[in-house]
C-alpha cells in the first residue's frame, strides 16, 4: 500500500521560479528527481533546472514516504531551492609556505598571504604577477583597500604586531618590466599579534583585531610623517636605524580604539550597508557589535564555551553575520538588536561540522543564502543556509591532514588557501 500511497504537499520557493500556489498530491516514494521534475513540468521551463527541497530545514535525500515514517506531518510544506552543481577544480597555486589570507576582489588576480610574510598575486593563467615581503612575520589577512588598472593597495595584518598598507603595480603578462611594491604607511597600536584587517566598501576605512583584546579603527589615509613616535632603542640600534631612515614610512595611529573584549580578537568586519557599525569575534566565546562612530560596543552576544575563530557578513538578510568556533560549530546570529536591547530578534541557526571551521564566506553573487566554510579536516563545505542538517556539497582540494585556512567566494569562484597552497574551484549555482 506504501508504493501507491499519495501524499499532501504544498511547493513554496524564494527562487524567481514561483509556482501558484496549490496542493499537489504526490506519490510517496518519488524522491528528489521526480520532485525537480514535476516542477520543471509545471513552469514549462524551456531548458531544465535542478532543484534540491527543504522539508523542515532539511534538504530531503530520500523519498517522501520514508521522510514521513519519522517523522509526523499531515500537510507538508516543503521549499524548493535551486541546485548546486558538484564543484570543479579549475586551477592550483603552489606557495613555498601555507597560504593564510586569499582574495578575488580585484578582477583577474588572485591574491595571497602567506606565513612566510609575502604577498602573492597571480593572473588567471597562473602567472605570478607580484611578490611583495610585506612583513617578517606570518601575514594572516589581507583585503584591498582600492584597486586601478595598473596599482592596487593592499591591507595587510601580521604576527610582527603591525598592519600595513602597501601599494602593489603587478607586471603586466608579456611584459619584461618587473612588479613593483611600496609601502606606504605602518599601523601601530596592537601589542600582540594582529589576527585581521578588514576594510569598508568605499575603502576609506580599516578595522583590525588583535590577540591583546583591541580592535583598532583607522582611516587610509598616508601620513607625512609619524603619528606614533618610535621606541626608545639603544646607541647600537640607533645607529642601525640611521642606515634604514631613507626608507623608512610614516608610523600612523588609530582613530579608535574599541575596548570590550576579553583575550584574543580572532576577527573583525564592517557591517554591510552601515558604515559606523562593525561586529567582532573572539576567544572570549562573544560576538561584539560595534558603533564605530561613537567607538562603544552597544551590544554582546554571548556563547557558551564558542571561542570563536572568524567572522563574515551573511547577505541573506541585513545585520546577518556567521562566525565560526573551536566547538566545530558555525554559528548564524542576528546582529539587529531588538527594541528591549536585551536581545537579538531571531534566535542563532548553528551548522555542526566533523572538525573545527577555520573560516567562513559567503556568496557574492546567485543565492545570498549559501556559505562556504573550510575546516582543519581538509574539506571544504557549500551550505544553504536554511539548510541546518549537512551541507548540499563538498571537496577537499589537497592530500590528508592539510588543513584549509582561508576561503574566499566572488562569482562562480571559490578560491581555497592553507597548507597546501592555493586551490580555485568553479561552483555553480544551479
Amino acid at each position: 500500500m506504501a508504493s501507491t500511497m499519495s501524499l499532501p504537499v504544498v511547493l513554496t520557493t524564494h527562487s524567481p521560479y514561483q509556482l501558484p500556489s496549490q496542493k499537489f498530491m504526490i506519490p510517496a516514494t518519488w524522491r528528489r528527481y521526480q520532485l525537480s521534475q514535476l516542477v520543471n513540468k509545471a513552469l514549462s521551463l524551456p531548458k531544465p533546472v535542478p532543484f534540491d527541497f527543504l522539508v523542515n530545514g532539511e534538504i530531503l535525500r530520500s523519498a517522501l514516504g520514508e521522510w514521513c515514517a519519522e517523522n509526523s506531518e499531515e500537510t507538508l510544506e516543503i521549499e524548493y531551492i535551486e541546485s548546486v552543481m558538484p564543484p570543479e577544480k579549475v586551477s592550483d597555486f603552489p606557495h613555498e609556505d601555507w597560504v593564510s589570507s586569499v582574495s578575488c576582489k580585484i578582477p583577474g588576480q588572485f591574491l595571497t598571504a602567506s606565513y612566510d610574510g609575502h604577498i602573492r598575486s597571480f593572473d588567471y593563467s597562473k602567472n605570478a604577477t607580484s611578490s611583495t615581503h610585506a612583513h617578517n612575520a606570518p601575514i594572516p589577512s589581507i583585503c584591498v583597500v582600492s584597486a586601478s588598472d595598473e596599482t592596487y593597495t593592499i591591507a595587510s595584518a601580521s604576527h610582527d604586531l603591525t598592519a600595513q598598507l602597501t601599494q602593489i603595480t603587478p607586471s603586466a603578462p608579456g611584459s619584461s618590466n618587473p612588479s613593483k611594491s611600496k609601502p606606504l604607511t605602518t599601523l601601530h597600536l596592537h601589542t600582540g599579534p594582529v589576527s585581521c584587517v578588514s576594510t569598508n566598501a568605499a575603502g576609506t576605512h580599516l578595522l583590525t583585531a588583535s590577540w591583546d583584546g583591541l580592535v583598532g579603527l583607522w582611516d587610509t589615509r598616508i601620513p607625512e610623517s609619524d603619528e606614533v613616535p618610535e621606541p626608545e632603542v639603544g646607541e647600537r640600534d640607533r645607529k642601525k636605524r640611521r642606515r634604514v631612515d631613507e626608507s623608512k614610512v610614516p608610523r600612523k595611529a588609530p582613530l579608535e580604539v574599541l575596548k570590550s573584549h576579553v583575550g584574543t580578537v580572532s576577527g573583525v568586519v564592517f557591517a554591510q550597508g552601515q558604515e559606523t557599525m562593525a561586529y567582532s569575534c573572539g576567544l572570549d566565546s562573544t560576538v561584539r557589535i560595534w558603533d564605530t562612530e561613537n567607538g562603544v560596543a552597544i551590544h554582546n552576544i554571548t556563547a557558551s564555551n564558542k571561542p570563536f575563530l572568524h567572522i563574515a557578513p551573511v547577505g541573506s538578510a541585513p545585520g546577518t553575520v556567521i562566525a565560526t568556533s573551536t566547538d566545530r560549530s558555525m554559528t548564524l546570529y542576528d546582529a539587529r538588536i531588538s527594541s528591549s536591547l536585551a536581545n537579538p530578534v531571531n534566535a542563532p541557526t548553528t551548522f555542526m561540522h566533523p572538525a573545527t571551521p577555520s573560516c567562513v564566506a559567503p556568496s557574492t553573487s546567485g543565492s545570498r543564502q549559501q556559505v562556504v566554510s573550510g575546516a582543519y579536516d581538509g574539506v571544504v563545505r557549500l551550505w544553504d543556509l536554511r539548510s541546518t542538517k549537512g551541507a548540499v556539497a563538498s571537496f577537499k582540494p589537497w592530500s590528508e591532514g592539510k588543513k584549509v585556512l582561508c576561503v574566499e567566494w566572488e562569482g562562480d569562484m571559490v578560491a581555497v588557501g592553507g597548507e597546501g597552497g592555493l586551490e580555485v574551484w568553479k561552483v555553480n549555482q544551479g
